[in-house]
């Protein structure tokens, strides 16, 4: 039997097996530590660039390390002890993470900038030695494998494909089965025990004493794993009770409730409020009563009568589509939804069950492609900052809209500001007026939210207040409530020279500073929504 264990072939076998399973690690890791923060502190692309960054240079200097260490000690125990420390403390990440993270959690709560910072730092520097050991792996193992100069490129090349194809796996794994599944902690431990399982086997091929030295590290994780990962990762804001949290492929979505019995829709970081439920209300003074207002831009008298079909992208848990049916009992309405966990907590805890509701679980501009309807309002609700899908911006994709619009159709898009930065507003603006005749300007108040209206026939402001007075009297009164709002909200409309179009739209850029400038202003210790 130790013949056989100690056969080159099956060594060598091992070795390629752990290069794949480091590769599949490594990019795992990557994936699982955007969601692992994202959960806190949103994916945008500050936070993004600061995963990959720092990943990378851990990497460079494992890359280093590892060729330092293979000319050093050229033995696989040594190799496969590196293999088995890098699984363990990529296994201890999440479970010495999560409370920071809760910690974190609770300044961004309270907008304690410095928590915030710190606890950001912190999760990030504790990748710092995984990432360091994952990435000695591949140049260890080929000068393992390198029996002679002359095979030097193919056993590299060969070393490389195999660890490229193991990141194949560990890119789409985690994202598309384990994480909405299981979650990301425990991702993370999946993909730590099959790396460590490997590490010490292979161990164990050379140095079985070696290897039982070393088998105190699952027991260790797995106690850890049992006393840490306990509770929601975020606790529910101040006097709010949490009914629902579930990590969904695209965001950690939770549902909580106030002692008044509303319930709230938080996604990631949780300074969003993304959709709102009582049993007994449906208007709450927020910018989703602004949809209602949009058709009403038309030539008066605009009749609700002529409220035919309605779209919503960016549907959320249904806050809009429930006003709608209110007001417009039977109305038919498409409402498109990128996020599956999304509509899910919207029809478990939030009331989206209209039978007259037609989710669509897709990308918004994909799923709009594939529409066959005309529709009397469209409603974009699907950017906010920083999360401003840049697609969903431009002169083409606005170009399928018109097209599905009926003759007396608006198109109603919220888009945020600060207060002194409204340049996505203008930018906006320039790109709308590329194709529709018209945009009216709304300031939500006591939000840092803008509604753009935008008709498909040549309107004017004054519109909105005439349709207001010519409302009949038995008009259901949050419509009435609405179009007030709306127009003590209106604001002349302003634009840049700047429009977004499919082959430039610097949205990301435009948000990105937006959001610094907003921090250095002091402007987080003002957010009320």
């Amino acid at each position: 039997m130790t013949d056989i264990l100690r056969h080159p072939r099956l060594q060598l076998r091992f070795l390629y097996l752990a290069v794949f399973t480091g590769g599949m690690t490594t990019l795992a890791v990557e994936l699982s530590a955007a969601r692992l923060l994202g959960n806190v502190y949103g994916t945008s692309n500050m936070v993004w660039a600061n995963i990959i960054g720092l990943i990378l240079i851990y990497l460079t200097i494992g890359y280093f390390i590892g060729g330092k260490l293979a000319d050093r000690f050229p033995y696989p125990r040594t190799f496969y002890q590196v293999v088995a420390w890098a699984a363990f403390f990529s296994g201890l990440v999440p479970l010495f993470a999560r409370p920071i993270l809760r910690a974190a959690a609770t300044a961004v709560q309270d907008f304690n900038a410095a928590g915030t910072v710190g606890s950001f730092i912190s999760v990030l520097v504790l990748f710092a030695v995984p990432i360091t050991l994952l990435g000695c792996i591949s140049p260890f193992a080929i000068r393992l494998a390198l029996a002679d100069v002359d095979r030097a490129g193919n056993v590299s090349g060969r070393m490389y494909a195999i660890s490229t194809l193991g990141s194949i796996i560990g890119n789409f794994a985690p994202v598309l089965i384990l994480i909405p599944q299981v979650g990301t902690a425990r991702t993370f431990l999946i993909f730590a025990g099959l790396l460590l399982a490997v590490g010490l086997g292979g161990l164990a091929l050379h140095d079985r004493r070696a290897a039982l030295k070393l088998a105190w590290m699952p027991l260790v994780l797995l106690v850890l794993a049992i006393l840490l990962l306990r509770g929601p990762l975020r606790p529910p804001p101040s006097g709010m009770t949490q009914l629902y949290e579930d990590e969904s492929p695209y965001n950690l979505v939770q549902v909580v409730e106030d002692e008044q019995g509303y319930r709230y829709l938080l996604l990631n970081e949780g300074q969003g409020i993304h959709s709102q439920w009582h049993p007994t209300e449906i208007y709450y003074a927020r910018t989703w009563g602004m949809f209602l207002a949009g058709p009403y831009f038309n030539a008066p008298p605009y009749s609700p009568d002529r409220m035919e079909r309605i779209a919503i992208i960016g549907l959320a848990a249904g806050t809009i589509a429930r006003q709608h049916d209110a007001i417009y009992p039977g109305l038919p309405m498409d409402g498109i939804e990128i996020d599956p966990g999304i509509v899910e907590a919207g029809r478990q805890t939030m009331g989206m069950t209209m039978p007259n509701l037609n989710v669509i679980i897709e990308d918004g501009r994909y799923a709009l492609g594939r529409l066959e309807h005309d529709y009397t309002m469209i409603g974009i609700d699907a950017y906010r900052v920083p999360y401003v899908p840049w697609h969903l911006t431009t002169v083409e994709f606005f170009q399928e809209v018109r097209d599905h619009l009926t003759d007396d159709g608006v198109v109603i898009i919220n888009v945020g500001h600060t207060r002194t930065d409204r340049r996505l507003i203008e930018a906006m603006g320039r790109t709308l007026l590329d194709v529709f005749p018209t945009v009216h300007t709304i300031d939500v108040p006591g939000s840092y939210n803008t509604i753009l209206v935008v008709t498909r026939q040549p309107t004017e402001s004054g519109n909105l207040q005439a349709n207001l007075d010519a409302l009949p009297a038995d008009v259901h009164p949050v419509l009435r409530e609405a179009l007030q709002t709306a127009v003590s909200g209106l604001r002349p409309t302003v634009i840049s020279d700047l429009r977004f179009t499919d082959d430039h739209a610097p949205v990301e850029a435009i948000v990105d500073s937006m959001v610094i400038e907003f921090v250095l202003e002091g402007g987080i210790n003002e957010l009320t929504d």
